[in-house]
C-alpha cells in the first residue's frame, strides 16, 4: 500500500513537471459592460499569445461575461468564431467581480495547467504575464501581480486603498499590499482554492491561505483606454468591508474594547456625580444627559450593525447557494 502511494505521488510529480515545461495557460478575464474596451483587449493580448507560443506555451483567452447589459457577449461570440483560441463563458446573471473570477477559474481548471486572472480593461500590465509564466515554469504555484505605484489613481482612491491595506493587516489578514486580483495560479492551486466552502468570497485573502510556493511580479498600473470603471466608490467600500469581516473578527473585538472603555468612563462619571451630589453642587440640566444618550445610542446602533453583518454572513453560508450558473460557453 505504501509503495502504491509512492508510485502515485511520483506519477503526479512527473505529470506536473511535464506540464510546467510546455504548459497550457488560460488568461481569464471577468467582463461587465466592456463593449468599448474588448477589441483593444483582444488585440493587445494577442501579442502576448504570440510571444508565449515562441516558448511552446499554448495560451487561450477566456472572457467571462458577468451578465452584461450591453453588447459584450455579442463581441465575445464574434471573437470566438474568428479565433479558436478565444473562449467565452456567459453567466446567467450578474454575480459580481469575485464570483465571476471564481467562475472563470472553476470552468477552466480541468483544461489548463495554469490560469491567469486579469481585468478586461488591461490597466494591469499584460506583459508581466510572460514573467508570471516563467516563474510558473520554475515551480511557483501562485504568482502575484503587485502594483509599484498608484499614480493613475486619484488622491482619494489612492489614500483609501492604502488605508484599506493597513486595516486588513491590523485585522490579522495576510494579504499582499497593492495586489488586487491579477495573479497566476497553477491547476493544483486553483483546485485547492475550490476546496474553500465559503460563499463570502474575498479572493486576494483566500489565495494567500493556500500556502503553495509563491512568486511576485511588479508593474506600473496604466490608465483605462476605453469605457468607464466598474468599481465606483460604493463597490470599493463594500469589497473592503467584506474583506475585513470575512477574514477577521477585529470589528467585534473593537466593539468589546469600546464597550469596556465606555463602562470605565461611566464608572468615573458615576463617582463624580455622587461626589457632586454630596457636596450639593448638582445643577439641573439636560445637556449632558442628551449628549450621553446620543453618544451611547450611536455606539449601540453601530455595534448592532456590525453584529448583524456577521449574522448575515452566517446566514449566507448556511444556505449554501451556488456561486454562479453558466448560461452558455464557447470553445471550451
Amino acid at each position: 500500500m505504501v509503495e502504491n502511494n509512492y508510485n502515485t505521488v511520483d506519477s503526479q510529480n512527473q505529470a506536473d513537471s511535464k506540464a510546467r515545461k510546455n504548459p497550457k495557460v488560460a488568461i481569464v478575464m471577468p467582463c461587465y459592460n466592456e463593449e468599448e474596451v474588448l477589441p483593444l483587449t483582444y488585440d493587445r493580448l494577442q501579442k502576448i499569445v504570440v510571444e508565449l507560443s515562441k516558448e511552446d506555451v499554448q495560451t487561450s483567452l477566456v472572457f467571462v461575461d458577468d451578465g452584461s447589459k450591453d453588447t459584450t457577449w455579442q463581441i465575445i461570440e464574434q471573437m470566438c468564431k474568428k479565433d479558436s483560441h478565444v473562449c467565452g463563458i456567459k453567466l446567467s446573471r450578474n454575480v459580481g467581480h469575485q464570483r465571476c473570477v471564481w467562475a472563470g477559474l472553476s470552468e477552466t481548471v480541468e483544461k489548463f495547467d495554469a490560469m491567469i486572472s486579469i481585468d478586461a480593461d488591461l490597466q494591469d500590465d499584460e506583459y508581466t504575464i510572460i514573467d508570471m509564466v516563467h516563474q510558473f515554469k520554475d515551480g511557483c504555484d501562485v504568482v502575484y501581480g503587485v502594483r509599484k505605484q498608484r499614480t493613475t489613481d486619484s488622491f482619494f482612491k489612492r489614500w483609501s486603498a492604502q488605508m484599506f491595506y493597513k486595516l486588513m493587516r491590523q485585522a490579522d489578514s495576510d494579504i499582499i499590499y497593492n495586489h488586487a486580483d491579477y495573479r497566476l495560479m497553477s491547476r493544483r492551486a486553483v483546485k485547492a482554492l475550490m476546496e474553500y466552502p465559503e460563499r463570502n468570497l474575498f479572493l486576494r485573502g483566500m489565495v494567500r491561505k493556500i500556502g503553495f510556493k509563491e512568486g511576485f511580479v511588479y508593474y506600473d498600473r496604466k490608465e483605462r483606454e476605453a469605457g468607464t470603471t466598474k468599481y465606483p466608490l460604493s463597490k470599493m467600500i463594500r469589497l473592503s468591508f467584506d474583506g475585513i469581516t470575512s477574514f477577521s473578527v477585529a470589528p467585534l473585538q473593537f466593539i468589546t474594547v469600546v464597550g469596556l472603555a465606555m463602562m470605565f468612563i461611566s464608572a468615573i462619571a458615576i463617582i463624580w456625580a455622587i461626589y457632586e451630589y454630596i457636596k450639593d453642587h448638582t445643577i439641573q440640566g439636560w445637556t449632558s444627559i442628551l449628549v450621553s444618550l446620543w453618544f451611547i445610542g450611536g455606539v449601540v446602533t453601530t455595534a448592532l450593525g456590525v453584529i448583524g453583518t456577521y449574522i448575515g454572513k452566517i446566514y449566507a453560508e448556511v444556505k449554501r447557494r451556488p456561486h454562479y450558473f453558466v448560461d452558455r460557453s464557447l470553445n471550451l
